[in-house]
């Protein structure tokens, strides 16, 4: 998945994200390294976190425009 990318992108911490999900940054990190799948209610608030579609985060599409 993208959420390395995205997250390196923008300069934001693993911490600053998973206190956006309100989740442990270890739980997080699972996410990034596919040790652990995302929940869809996670992914959709990192779609409109980065202002993207979740079919960019999960490599669906290549077009990082939001629908």
């Amino acid at each position: 998945m993208r959420l390395k990318d995205l997250r390196e992108d923008n300069d934001i911490t693993q911490k600053t994200i998973a206190e956006y999900l309100h989740i442990k940054q270890n739980t997080y990190s699972q996410y990034e390294n596919g040790q652990r799948q995302i929940p869809i209610d996670a992914l959709i608030l990192l779609a409109k976190f980065y202002n993207t579609s979740t079919d960019y985060i999960l490599e669906l599409t290549n077009n990082p425009k939001p629908y």
